[in-house]
């Protein structure tokens, strides 16, 4: 019989394995499909049984995961909430390895699969709340300065604590040196076997002393390096074997080997003895290897709290203070209080502390932390401003219109914390070779034994023992398993400091395949501020002015940049406004609406034939004179008759034709498609040395491009930053939003331009060329150095060479092969894009 039921707390194929094992093992059971997207487990089962036994197995395997009947209302206990740490952080963690996908804990601690210390991820939310205290009554906290209210002393500020990261390289820091301490005369014990005449046999024989390194072992074994243990328990318990397996089944066989030498002597064989009748004992090697492979966590936590570099840089823009306007009084105010629409003012040198529109006033400001530009850009009255960028040599006033997680800051920051943690499709390989590696690992160190035992010299048991020891110590399924995201992090975060915010790892690895661009013109090509240059009446009565109210008139309800700068021109104008009815924009056309009880419509030939009113031979010359000049010309339609229409000019951004020659010097063919008319796009087209070009195209037609390229075999991106650009966008292999655009674009693509600059698509190919240049070079040290390093650990050079490979030395190279995959990959902050 098959029955199905509905899984609670999967978040990867990795859970989805586990409970398919999990749930096979019962008694009964004879075949388990778990399906990760539905959340569902068919089970088929030679009799029926019943769903608490089901339930009582997922229980004691941990409780992460639950069981019920399909459309049963079901209440799932989540785990105890425990209370996030006090850090600089959010109390979110996430295994760097990215074991479970993107799955996040509430607490410090280990990852269940891999056995790494979880990373925390750094946000605004806490980061710059700044609070205060009295030194005599620490109960007392505040959010501002001022005095005690108990004894009225002066409060001060409270010191923040220390980050996860910090805290995590302290606590390995203290029981690393609490290692060397007692490795050290284990190590110095064990060697003097080396020195003529050994003078501390003077003091006692070899058995007392393998009794004091026992002794000393004991402190570095159950304190220093315990957690490597549970690590390789929980490992081995759950079946998701990591380094930490290899490590403790190593160590702990050295260790436990050593201890039951000295108990039970006469159990062992002569050749495992010394001439003085011990036991040889591995303490040294059991201890300098855990030490070492401390050594090598340490490193990894100071190498590792430099991979999110950019976001505490990012996190440092935010100021905690900002002075708000109030009944015309300045009042400093913590950055948490700032609400919207709320009146601002920022001094010289300041920091802007929220997203804003200045009301008074202009400056200039450097928004290099943001754009990657160097150069200050000059605001004046009505420009936005962004949060963490910071003001000239000018005051100015402005009107808060985003705060706290609606802040460009904070949204970069977001999609530079999400990106970290996704995973690029070409972590697969690494996690289908780390999938086998630990299981062939422990299959060679034996096949090591065996081989030392019947074909090695003597002593051949000894030689077996620390030869499958060495093969344990060396394989390194780490380096593996960090050899993607750690590159992925630190790429994602250089991209964010200059401009370009990847929204996951498969945009970052697909973009370096990208063969083919299509580019809008409105607002990617051209600066996307466009300006009216002239109206003009097709001689029927109506005058330039009354025109111009129709258009103005008809523009007020629409949100389009061609409309805003029609209405904008308007109001230099003093043009009055008629009230208006009906209103309809129709997508990649144009607008009407009702206006003096006349049909009134405003757009391009399609918008016209929409309306049912035709443009004649000569209307179609005379707008054509502007068109071959690059310009815009929308005509205007009143009760089914053109009468006239506005010239608008947008200017080419300064830096597309550069950006678009260095696209196409690195072998992409670049393509413009336009909702402008033929003559228009050929005129910038031509200018811009643009060989391929479509114009007259509604969104729907976008979309259809895209789809006609990837049939013929192009990896196709797509930059846009308009509504009528999203379906493009999202259907294209990597869309690009400019981040002046609107939000559907921005939210549609996977790459956004801080920008909005065709340079920055240039910077993006640059990064992602970078980044999977790193990765490929970690996959190969990390591969090379186990394919290479676990055939020298288990004796093949021996025969030719007489070398052997100590597994301290092992527990070195091994320890230090993590910390040089994360090096590589901190490269990435330093490369010019």
């Amino acid at each position: 019989m098959k029955h199905t039921y509905h899984i609670h707390g999967m978040t990867c194929n990795g859970c989805r394995s586990h409970v398919e094992e999990t749930l096979s093992k019962i008694e009964g059971v004879s075949k388990v499909t778990v399906d990760l997207e539905k959340a569902e487990a068919t089970i088929e089962m030679e009799k029926h049984i019943h769903l608490e036994t089901f339930q009582e197995v997922l229980k004691n395997d941990g409780g992460r995961y639950s069981i019920h009947n399909v459309g049963e209302h079901h209440h799932h206990t989540e785990p105890k909430q425990h209370d996030k740490p006090k850090g600089k952080g959010t109390g979110v963690f996430y295994c760097p390895m990215h074991c479970e996908g993107d799955k996040t804990y509430d607490k410090a601690g280990d990852c269940p699969v891999c056995g790494m210390d979880l990373v925390e991820e750094q946000n605004l939310s806490t980061s710059n709340t700044e609070q205060w205290t009295c030194p005599m009554h620490p109960e007392i906290v505040q959010d501002e300065a001022g005095s005690c209210p108990i004894c009225g002393m002066d409060l001060v500020p409270i010191q923040p604590d220390l980050s996860s990261e910090e805290k995590t390289y302290k606590k390995l820091s203290k029981k690393f040196w609490i290692a060397i301490v007692f490795t050290l005369p284990i190590f110095i014990i064990a060697m003097s076997e080396m020195i003529p005449n050994n003078p501390l046999y003077d003091l006692m024989g070899q058995k007392q002393w393998n009794w004091v390194q026992f002794f000393f072992s004991i402190p570095v074994v159950f304190y220093a390096t315990w957690m490597f243990f549970e690590r390789a328990y929980r490992s081995i318990k759950t079946w998701n074997l990591n380094m930490f397996t290899l490590i403790g089944i190593g160590a702990g066989v050295a260790w436990l080997f050593s201890v039951l030498g000295m108990l039970f002597p006469e159990f062992f064989p002569e050749q495992f003895k010394s001439h003085h009748g011990a036991v040889h004992v591995y303490f040294e090697a059991a201890t300098v290897i855990l030490t070492l492979v401390l050594l090598g966590q340490l490193l990894e936590a100071r190498a590792h709290s430099r991979t999110n570099t950019a976001v505490k840089e990012l996190l440092k823009l935010a100021p905690n203070k900002a002075t708000r306007i109030v009944d015309g009084e300045e009042v400093e105010v913590s950055i948490d209080k700032i609400e919207l629409n709320d009146i601002l003012k920022v001094k010289p040198g300041e920091k802007i502390p929220v997203d804003g529109v200045i009301i008074e006033g202009d400056t200039t400001i450097d928004e290099s932390m943001i754009t990657g530009e160097p150069i200050p850009v000059n605001k004046a009255m009505n420009d936005k401003v962004s949060s963490g960028t910071i003001n000239g040599n000018q005051t100015f006033l402005m009107k808060a219109e985003k705060v706290g997680s609606d802040t460009l800051l904070s949204q970069i920051i977001k999609m530079v914390n999400d990106a970290s943690r996704s995973r690029a499709p070409i972590q697969n390989l690494a996690d289908r070779v780390s999938g086998y590696f630990v299981p062939i690992v422990i299959l060679i160190a034996v096949s090591t034994f065996i081989v030392w035992a019947i074909w090695g010299p003597e002593p051949a048991y000894v030689y077996a023992l620390v030869n499958a020891i060495a093969v344990l110590i060396i394989a390194c399924p780490c380096a593996l398993g960090l050899a993607t995201p750690m590159s992925v992090m630190v790429g994602v975060g250089k991209g964010a400091q200059n401009g370009v915010l990847i929204k996951n790892a498969e945009a970052l690895e697909k973009f370096h395949k990208i063969d083919t661009l299509i580019i809008d013109k409105t607002g990617t090509i051209t600066e996307g501020k466009p300006t009216v240059e002239s109206i003009g009446s097709f001689n029927n009565g109506f005058s330039e002015n009354e025109l111009l109210q129709y258009i103005v008139s008809l523009n007020t309800n629409s949100e389009h940049p061609l409309a805003e700068a029609t209405v904008k021109y308007g109001k230099e104008q003093h043009t009055e406004i008629i009230n208006s009815e009906n209103f309809n924009a129709v997508t990649g056309k144009g607008v009407e609406a009702t206006i003096n009880s006349q049909n009134v419509a405003l757009g391009n030939p399609k918008m016209m034939e929409y309306a049912k009113a035709k443009i004649s031979s000569q209307m179609e010359d005379e707008a054509k004179a502007f068109q071959k000049q690059g310009k815009t010309v929308s005509y205007l339609a009143i009760d089914n008759s053109v009468v006239g229409y506005v010239v608008i000019g947008d200017k080419i951004k300064a830096t597309s034709a550069k950006a678009i020659k260095e696209l196409q010097e690195k072998g992409i063919a670049v393509v413009m498609l336009t909702g402008d008319n033929h003559d228009t796009a050929q005129a910038v087209a031509s200018e811009l040395k643009l060989t391929d070009f479509k114009a007259s195209m509604l969104p729907e037609d976008k979309l259809k491009e895209v789809e006609k390229l990837q049939e013929k075999g192009n990896v196709v991106a797509m930059a846009g930053d308009g509504i009528n650009d999203a379906p493009a966008l999202a259907k294209s292999d990597v869309g690009i939003a400019m981040g002046t655009g609107t939000d559907v674009a921005i939210e549609s693509a996977m790459i956004t331009l801080v920008k909005g600059d065709l340079h920055g698509i240039v910077k993006a190919r640059n990064l992602s060329d970078s980044v999977m240049k790193n990765i490929k070079q970690n996959l190969f040290f990390a591969l090379v150095y186990n394919i290479l390093g676990i055939p020298i650990a288990a004796g093949v050079l021996f025969p030719f060479f007489g070398i052997l490979l100590s597994p301290m030395i092992a527990a070195l190279a091994m320890s230090f092969s993590s910390v040089s995959v994360i090096v590589n990959a901190l490269r990435l902050r330093s490369i010019k894009i």
